[in-house]
């Protein structure tokens, strides 16, 4: 696989094909079948559009939770890891190194909607021993991408 046009369609999914084959040189018909390819292997996952929802009536909750865990035999951490992500408040799930196992992205439409899933749900799992929840207070960049653009100042400085 090309990596290029994957770094291409990871900084936008919308870069047409024909554009993509101006980009790198490859004729537009390598380039959709290299897509075709990627998408048939998994390694083109999926194509996302990362929403501002500040500027969106539908505000969301982000809280930021770190997970330790007991591994189970056998598995480790894979199975506990996968009855988190199935629920379908969790958007990210990643096992980490230091003191906490799991770091887990959930969203929601309320603080306590999300306390409500830490405490009914995720700390009574089997394997969980304990939870450190973090709330989003701001989102300043996400996937490389400025949440907010900073406005340009307009104003003439003043010289004394």
């Amino acid at each position: 696989m090309d990596k290029e046009i994957l770094k291409i369609l990871e900084d936008d999914a919308r870069t047409t094909t024909k554009q993509i084959s101006a980009m790198t040189g490859n004729s537009t018909s390598e380039v959709s079948r290299l897509i075709k390819q990627a998408e048939k292997d998994r390694v083109i996952l999926k194509y996302k559009a990362i929403i501002n929802w500040d500027k969106v009536e539908n505000e969301q909750v982000w809280a930021l939770i770190e997970v330790k865990l007991t591994p189970e035999k056998d598995v480790g951490f894979d199975s506990i890891a996968e009855r988190i992500y199935r629920f379908p408040q969790t958007r990210t799930v990643y096992l980490v190194s230091g003191t906490y196992d799991l770091f887990v992205l959930v969203t929601g439409k309320t603080n306590h909607e999300i306390a409500d899933f830490v405490s009914q749900k995720l700390s009574h799992l089997e394997g969980v021993q304990a939870t450190v929840t973090q709330f989003v207070l701001k989102r300043y960049k996400e996937d490389g991408e400025l949440i907010e653009e900073k406005e340009e100042v307009k104003r003439q400085p003043v010289i004394l």
